[in-house]
């Protein structure tokens, strides 16, 4: 991407590195990425969203590529991964934003929402469930026990990070291509994941997400309805996620709408962006 500027935003104790773009003038659009990308993961949409004119910044959060890696599992609990963006958002002289995101950068959004609303305009979530609708579909649809499985192998110490640096991150890199489509990322953004991968105490950190479940960290989110408008975009191929999640997502939102995508997966930002990007601006407008 040109005209990206890239800073270290201080916010809730910690630094991260954020990508920043657009006119200083527009309206903020805060970005969050997901497992195991970083904040390049978002670049199609964040070159679309500066080139309506949104002054748009998308940080690696806590723990990811350049960001600050707090070294306990308790500094990567859902309260302060939001906190994290409520300060970012500070940070650049607002008091909100429109926030997009994906995977567990969505679960963020959705805390971020229900909790402290102030900060947020419109919520857009990508291919991730409300928290809270994970035990509900998972007691109705077993299948969920099984997608979800590699949530109890990242918990485990060690042995992740291990297995995962095998060869120069090939299994990460395999994990992502062969759940995505075909050709949905390109060769130079999976060698930006590994150098991203690379960096001093990154997988610890990315993993410690994972681990801070087990310290009650989706206990934090309420079930409560949320009141700002939501749209919720889900590739329809997820092989993660049911699409039962996202429905049962609707029914924690007062003003939300769903909106399926086909030929895509969880990855679905990376390959339809075109649809991607006009139904997240034609939301925000």
């Amino acid at each position: 991407m040109q005209d990206v500027d890239f800073c270290f935003i201080e916010t809730n104790d910690i630094r991260l590195h954020t990508a920043v773009a657009g006119p200083e003038d527009g309206d903020l659009v805060v970005l969050l990425h997901g497992f195991p990308e970083f904040s390049y993961g978002v670049h199609h949409q964040m070159e679309a969203l500066a080139a309506r004119g949104y002054r748009v910044v998308a940080p690696d959060q806590r723990g990811y590529n350049l960001s600050d890696k707090p070294g306990k599992i308790e500094d990567y609990t859902i309260d302060k991964l939001r906190d994290d963006i409520g300060g970012l958002i500070g940070a650049f002289g607002e008091t909100s934003a429109y926030v997009i995101g994906h995977d567990w950068g969505g679960a963020v959004a959705w805390h971020l929402a229900a909790t402290k609303p102030q900060y947020v305009k419109k919520l857009v979530v990508i291919n991730m469930p409300h928290p809270a609708a994970m035990p509900r579909v998972m007691m109705k649809n077993p299948l969920q026990w099984v997608k979800s499985s590699y949530m109890a192998f990242f918990q485990l110490a060690e042995v992740p990070e291990k297995l995962m640096a095998t060869s120069d991150y090939r299994m990460m890199q395999q994990a992502m291509e062969t759940t995505a489509e075909p050709d949905a990322f390109s060769r130079e953004e999976l060698e930006a994941y590994r150098e991203a991968w690379r960096q001093p105490g990154a997988l610890t950190g990315m993993l410690n997400w994972y681990r801070a479940i087990r310290k009650g960290s989706f206990q934090q989110i309420p079930d409560k309805e949320i009141e700002i408008p939501v749209r919720i975009l889900w590739g329809m191929g997820d092989q993660f996620l049911s699409p039962m999640l996202a429905k049962e997502s609707l029914k924690f939102c007062a003003q939300g709408e769903l909106v399926w995508i086909g030929e895509a997966t969880h990855w679905v930002h990376h390959e339809q962006p075109t649809i991607v990007n006009h139904l997240i601006e034609e939301f925000l407008a």
